[in-house]
């Protein structure tokens, strides 16, 4: 009941696979020292799955590490404002608002200068991987 359903299926998507596989193949060719064709993988392909695999591992370390800082300092300044209501009379509750203001707000900036350091340093090590060809 279901087999020509499925044999009408795999008649339609066959040819989009097969466009897709030989996109595949040709982007794949493109890239320095790579070749989609080879049945064995070779020394050189090997190498470069490696460096790409240390790349993408360091990424995500440092991702984490970045991100565990800015949910600590976030932390941080909640707690800090929850103290807010420890102020002894308006004045004091005052300074105290503006430096807690102060510090979220150069929290905020060391956080996007680091993710734009990041980001570059990212970029740049990705350019250098896909230029020199990973070899």
């Amino acid at each position: 009941m279901f087999a020509p359903v499925f044999d009408s299926l795999s008649n339609v998507t066959a040819p989009a696979l097969r466009m897709q596989q030989d996109l595949y193949e040709k982007w794949v060719s493109l890239w320095p020292g790579m070749r989609p064709t080879e049945g064995a993988a070779t020394a050189p392909a090997l190498q470069v799955q490696k460096k790409w695999a240390d790349f993408y591992e360091e990424t995500v370390k440092r991702q984490r590490e970045t991100l565990q800082r800015h949910f600590q300092a976030g932390l941080d300044n909640i707690q800090e404002a929850f103290h807010l209501a420890e102020a002894k009379d308006p004045e004091e509750l005052r300074a105290k608002t503006i430096q807690l203001w102060q510090k979220v707000f150069e929290t905020l900036r060391q956080s996007y200068e680091t993710q734009l350091h990041d980001f570059q340093a990212i970029a740049s090590r990705w350019t250098e991987l896909v230029t020199r060809g990973a070899v």
